[in-house]
């Protein structure tokens, strides 16, 4: 495999300046196995399964560096339960996910999920963090959210920390607070993510950022993004969506199921859309049932976060437990374009770097 040096990656001790975020402890342990970082997401494990996760991805790379991705939103209840969210939302939201499930025949969800069985709250996000401070994690990355005593008691233990960023308004909200590295995240990006292109997001903050290393996110998925990614100045990529469709996410808590593997293999750079009927921050999935309702002019206004969570938790969960095909969804960036067929972590990993290379070499060409 080809290696790409950056000052990032150097720092870090890996071959390619690949960063990729999954929720599956496979996918994680197999892109740090192939040279890059893996990034393991927290978000949908309560705080006592944080260390059980972190076991299982270390029994995997006992020497080998990896990442954890926290997410800390600001405006959370503390006193409140799901119970007593859910008591009180409003009847209008509450028919219309009613009218939902009996509109697609949605059999009732027999599962727990994170979905609906968990609410966010500052407490959880601190029971997540002192499992972090607690642990050998080599690195801490802030998805959503973080508060300068949060990084400062994570580098007080000797990680590295980086944050995601969809704006200069973010960036400089982040700059006194000690990160190691920024993750400009453009709104091509899967999951929750803002407006500004990559394009342009990722040289503006590297001009602002100074020595401070900056990673490019949002929709690449192809070597010669990530070529483009390091002549814009960044160090390296983060990548999230390209992982769905790999043989490692099959398994596991977050396996990827056969039909939505399809969705994912079928779909192109146009299919995605985004929404806030899922969490109630805006994020971007495949188009499906699931973002067209919830977008349409009956729809009621999706509510805060976590306030969705608790109004379509059962139904979502309902949806991905038994495959119910229209409104089958997942977070997935405009990259998923060049996800066409089920490849090892491995083979996409060889493949990135080799087409990351190919670039750095047409464009230095040019220069001649």
């Amino acid at each position: 495999m080809a290696k790409i040096k950056t000052r990032l990656a150097e720092r870090l001790g890996i071959d390619i300046p690949i960063l990729g975020f999954s929720h599956s402890v496979d996918v994680t342990a197999a892109i740090t196995k192939a040279g890059g970082m893996g990034v393991y997401g927290i978000a949908h494990d309560p705080p006592d399964n944080v260390p059980v996760k972190i076991a299982a991805i270390r029994q995997q790379i006992p020497e080998r560096p990896f990442c954890i991705d926290i997410m800390m939103p600001k405006g959370m209840p503390e006193s409140e339960t799901l119970e007593s969210v859910q008591a009180n939302l409003p009847a209008e939201h509450v028919d219309y996910v009613r009218e939902l499930g009996e509109k697609y025949q949605v059999p009732a969800a027999t599962k727990k999920t994170f979905f609906n069985s968990i609410l966010r709250t500052p407490s959880y996000f601190e029971g997540q963090l002192q499992a972090l401070l607690d642990s050998d994690v080599d690195l801490v990355a802030f998805g959503v959210g973080l508060t300068p005593d949060a990084v400062s008691r994570l580098k007080a233990k000797g990680k590295i920390v980086g944050a995601l960023i969809g704006s200069p308004r973010h960036f400089q909200a982040y700059r006194d607070v000690g990160l190691d590295f920024i993750v400009a995240q453009g709104s091509e990006a899967g999951g929750h993510t803002g407006t500004i292109g990559t394009m342009v997001l990722v040289p503006e903050i590297v001009q602002m950022a100074g020595d401070l290393p900056v990673l490019a996110a949002g929709g690449i998925g192809h070597g010669s993004q990530i070529a483009a990614a390091l002549a814009m100045g960044a160090q390296g990529v983060w990548l999230g969506t390209t992982w769905l469709s790999t043989e490692e996410h099959a398994s596991g808590d977050h396996a990827i199921g056969d039909k939505l593997r399809d969705k994912l293999f079928a779909a192109g750079s146009g299919d995605t859309g985004l929404t806030r009927g899922s969490s109630g921050k805006p994020q971007r999935q495949i188009r499906s049932a699931w973002t067209e309702e919830w977008s349409a002019p009956t729809a009621p206004r999706p509510l805060p976060m976590p306030y969705q969570h608790a109004l379509v938790g059962d139904l979502m969960t309902a949806i991905e437990e038994h495959e119910v095909d229209p409104m089958l969804h997942s977070p997935a960036g405009q990259g998923v374009t060049w996800s066409t067929a089920k490849r090892s972590v491995a083979e996409v990993m060889e493949d990135l770097s080799a087409e990351a290379l190919a670039g750095l070499q047409r464009a230095g060409r040019l220069g001649d």
